[in-house]
């Protein structure tokens, strides 16, 4: 199958189907890298070295697999097509979002912040409606980055193993990634990697909700208020899709009971529960731009 017809092949799995229902496959890696940090960063004392072999045997055995498996003949092209739905989170992030847009327009805040709190990091109790449209915006233009675009970014670039080595790296860096005592030496390598595969899929994220949104707006939101993010990837992708959608982004969170004052993104009035909405149609519109590309691209190679 040509590239073209193997990522919407993998779209339209992951529309039609959603994540698997029982166990999904980074559910049981997920136990795997559970029982390596528990071996080699017993009680939070392991160094950066024994992140980096974490990471190789947590990673690599099942990049190569992913390898093989897509060079048989005959069978190769359905890996592909699932290695790629299996990586996507493209249902998913509307089926998590889709509930709280529908809790803030029937009034009912506290069921709103109940649904965003299942996507999002920070403490949710006591948002407001601003607060709770503020954080599923964010969650709906930084995911789109994470759970789909780098992952069809990875997939164009290295097939199926290229797609895994993206998706299974992106989840270490969720488990292990963290700037604490626990997670300071034995993540770095985690979150390092992460970062360098999330660098050219992010920018090319940014520039596409640039194009699809308020263009001029968006690309100076990128260019002042990214550097002032403090992740590398996640600043340009937001503070351009802020812009595109003309809304206010960042400001005050609560992370673990302890206040953060985030910079301001983009330029505009406070996101609701339409501007929710709005993220995820920016999300969609992206979708077809970056699968209209890969046809076109297909069909001039062609």
């Amino acid at each position: 199958m040509s590239l073209a017809l193997t990522c919407m092949a993998g779209v339209a799995l992951d529309i039609a189907l959603g994540e698997p229902r029982r166990v999904h496959p980074l559910v049981l890696f997920g136990r795997w890298a559970e029982r390596l940090e528990a071996h080699f960063n017993v009680a939070g004392r392991g160094w950066r070295s024994h992140g980096v072999t974490a990471w190789c045997l947590a990673v690599l055995p099942f990049t190569l697999l992913a390898w093989a498996l897509a060079s048989l003949p005959g069978i190769g092209w359905l890996v592909e097509v699932l290695a790629l739905y299996l990586a996507l989170g493209l249902r998913s992030l509307s089926e998590h979002l889709l509930p709280v847009i529908g809790a803030l327009r029937r009034g009912d805040l506290e069921q709103a912040r109940r649904c965003v709190g299942r996507v999002v990091s920070r403490d949710t109790g006591e948002l407001d409606e601003q607060g709770v449209a503020r954080a599923a915006a964010e969650t709906v233009l930084e995911n789109g980055s994470d759970a789909i675009f780098a992952a069809l970014f990875w997939f164009a670039v290295a097939g199926a193993p290229g797609v895994v080595l993206y998706r299974l790296s992106n989840t270490l860096d969720a488990m292990w990634g963290y700037r604490n005592e626990r997670f300071q030496r034995f993540g770095w390598a985690a979150a390092r990697i992460d970062d360098l595969l999330n660098y050219l899929p992010a920018r090319l994220v940014a520039l596409s909700y640039a194009l699809l949104g308020n263009t001029r707006l968006a690309l100076r939101c990128w260019r002042r208020q990214a550097p002032q993010w403090d992740s590398p990837n996640a600043g340009p992708v937001m503070a351009s899709g802020a812009g595109a959608l003309s809304i206010s982004l960042g400001g005050l969170a609560i992370y673990h009971g302890q206040e953060h004052v985030r910079p301001l993104l983009g330029e505009g009035p406070a996101p609701r529960a339409r501007d929710i909405e709005r993220a995820l149609d920016l999300v969609w519109a992206t979708l077809g731009l970056w699968l209209l590309i890969l046809s076109l691209g297909g069909w001039l190679h062609a």
